[in-house]
């Protein structure tokens, strides 16, 4: 078997797919005996096709594309001399996923039973809610109140919201006023006054302060009992973390924004976070993904990965959480798999109280549905025969 040609399939700027923005770019592997791979990256489209193009595609083209941990050796090679944390990886992880899709289909087997079969037959999820129809800055409305126990009713036991991220823009991340945090911490009082201890609360921070300002913003939070505290500074500075570890008392989380194993070593060896956040698409794709739990089992640690992108991301992690033994939780967002995912691919499980399930099917077992490929907006470059 050899790969014959890869398809990049590119929703351009604004376009809409049954209403929705899609921010990723699929990537479909080809073979000589007709079977393809599905795969896909984001948020930046253009620079990961640009590096599919440019560096990948000449080394893919005529390779058997199930020897998948030499192509990933292979295709880092390539990009490691030049600085690689950035679309090069994101590039690797697109194509990675879909060589492990076309390595389910020749055999018949889910991706999760190849990894070395369940650890679990399904995933305990959270929701990161940033759906439109909650505005967490209008404290009045009881917003985050009304969605806990939304969630709630659905069988979803955890939430993860960002509160301090307005202020955090605004004052660039540099200071917080008391009367700030008294902001912030408003959603966080709704939701305990809406449901108690019922659910738990991730706080998302999305790197944007220094570290006395974080200090302070976890020391007001320490009354709410809150499941991790995520992302409080940007991730360039592991002693700056360390820092900050030893001055919190909440758990810490990090980060979807670190790419392959090396640069989680660093971070897991100081011991500053609880949980480690990998992002598939991201920080090299399945065959990276699973180094880096691995890597994480080894100090006890648990993985909750990221999972705010496309649906081959959300069916690509649910394989790999089923898999994973150190899985604590696992990130999505009900409005994506709900609404937006069926419109893209077919062969979504359905949603089980609060758990998602690993379709059905060899590979990934999903596959785009035609109609997005036809769709107005969807550029789709071919290299290969």
């Amino acid at each position: 078997m050899k790969i014959t040609k890869i398809d990049m399939i590119y929703p351009q700027v604004g376009a809409l797919i049954e209403g929705e923005q899609v921010p990723c770019i699929w990537v479909q592997v080809h073979t000589d005996e007709g079977i393809t791979g599905l795969g896909e990256t984001y948020p930046l489209g253009e620079a990961e096709r640009g590096v599919i193009r440019g560096r990948f595609a000449s080394t893919l083209i005529g390779q058997n594309p199930l020897e998948i941990e030499r192509l990933w050796q292979e295709m880092f090679n390539q990009i490691r001399w030049h600085g690689w944390a950035g679309a090069e990886l994101r590039a690797i992880s697109a194509i990675d996923i879909a060589l492990w899709d076309i390595y389910g289909k020749v055999t018949g087997q889910p991706i999760y039973q190849l990894l070395g079969g369940k650890s679990r037959d399904r995933v305990r999820t959270y929701n990161t809610c940033y759906d439109h129809r909650y505005d967490f800055n209008n404290v009045e409305n009881n917003g985050a109140g009304k969605l806990a126990k939304e969630l709630l009713d659905s069988g979803i036991q955890a939430m993860k919201v960002w509160p301090f991220d307005g202020v955090g823009n605004k004052n660039r991340g540099q200071f917080i006023t008391n009367a700030d945090i008294e902001i912030g911490l408003k959603p966080v009082q709704q939701i305990r006054e809406a449901v108690g201890d019922d659910i738990e609360i991730a706080l998302e921070f999305h790197g944007l302060w220094n570290v006395p300002s974080a200090i302070k913003i976890a020391h007001a939070l320490e009354p709410y009992n809150v499941m991790w505290l995520e992302e409080m500074i940007p991730q360039d500075n592991m002693k700056a973390y360390a820092t900050l570890a030893d001055n919190v008392l909440q758990p810490l989380c990090i980060s979807e924004r670190l790419m392959t194993r090396y640069q989680f070593r660093e971070l897991i060896e100081l011991g500053i976070p609880q949980f480690i956040m990998p992002d598939i698409c991201w920080c090299g794709g399945i065959t990276e993904a699973r180094k880096i739990a691995v890597l994480a089992d080894t100090y006890y640690l648990p993985i909750a990965p990221h999972n705010c992108g496309g649906p081959v991301l959300h069916v690509a992690s649910i394989h790999l959480t089923t898999h994973l033994i150190n899985l604590f939780i696992l990130e999505s967002v009900r409005r994506h798999y709900l609404v937006h995912y069926d419109n893209l691919v077919t062969g979504l499980a359905p949603v089980e109280e609060g758990h998602l399930i690993p379709p059905k099917g060899p590979g990934l077992g999903i596959e785009l549905k035609p109609q997005v490929l036809d769709a107005p907006g969807i550029e789709i470059e071919t290299i290969g025969e």
